[in-house]
């Protein structure tokens, strides 16, 4: 009852400001077009409207956002630390990496396709393709020829050069390159941390501490041994220098 008698004060008080403030309405609609820039802008609002909608996917499945959040939540599962560093702060580090990562490529793009689009240099076609063009590159660069191979032969496709791959492939190639890439990475993470399990826990069954939970031990050893070894450091500097 307290909750429902919450709710309908908070609507009340809603429409009275409403009332007494005049509130602005926003309102979406239909009407005919009186010229052909009208019809120009409109298509031009629905595909930014669209592409808005599909930059989270285009934002992981296109950038360097994959493997590096990929690694550094292997780093926290392989320390023990399972809500430390918090999912804010892995996939915030990440973000920020990838922008690092993806500055150079997105500079050309903003050179290449935007600015002289915004000065109504080009159209909107050539603008694309411009634009596809560096990210292509970097996506090229950055997938394994075996996995590259394995789309375009499920697709039956055989392009003359590399540049002539389309996205559509391209992509899911890239994606499964940069998930190869982290879980090796990923191993590699987690075999000094295994070894300093494994040395606590014998340590532990040969002084006969059957009861106290290794983890308890190995813990503040895997910690101080990352922070002695720079871990973080030498963790982003090989994940930036893994980027061609």
């Amino acid at each position: 009852m307290k909750k429902i008698f919450w709710i309908l004060l908070a609507l009340g008080l809603v429409e009275f400001a409403s009332a007494q403030a005049g509130l602005p309405k926003i309102s979406i609609g239909m009407d005919q077009a009186h010229s052909q820039g009208d019809v120009n802008s409109s298509l031009q609002i629905m595909a930014l409207l669209t592409v808005l909608s599909l930059a989270p996917a285009l934002m992981i499945l296109t950038t360097a956002f994959t493997r590096i959040v990929i690694i550094l939540s292997f780093v926290r599962t392989a320390i023990g630390t399972q809500s430390i560093p918090p999912n804010q702060v892995i996939v915030g580090l990440s973000l920020f990496l990838t922008f690092f990562v993806m500055a150079p490529t997105w500079n050309k793009v903003n050179h290449d396709a935007l600015q002289p689009y915004f000065a109504k240099q080009i159209d909107q076609k050539v603008a694309l393709e411009r634009a596809s063009v560096p990210v292509r590159n970097f996506m090229l660069k950055n997938t394994y020829e075996k996995d590259l191979k394995l789309f375009l032969d499920i697709r039956k496709e055989k392009p003359k050069t590399k540049n002539d791959v389309e996205l559509a492939t391209l992509i899911p190639a890239f994606v499964v390159s940069e998930l190869k890439t982290a879980f090796v990475v990923g191993f590699y993470i987690f075999i000094p941390f295994l070894i300093i399990d494994l040395i606590v826990a014998s340590g532990l069954m040969s002084m006969g501490m059957m009861m106290l939970p290794p983890s308890m031990v190995s813990l503040p050893a895997k910690l101080l041994v990352f922070v002695l070894a720079d871990g973080w450091g030498t963790l982003v500097a090989a994940i930036l220098s893994g980027y061609r």
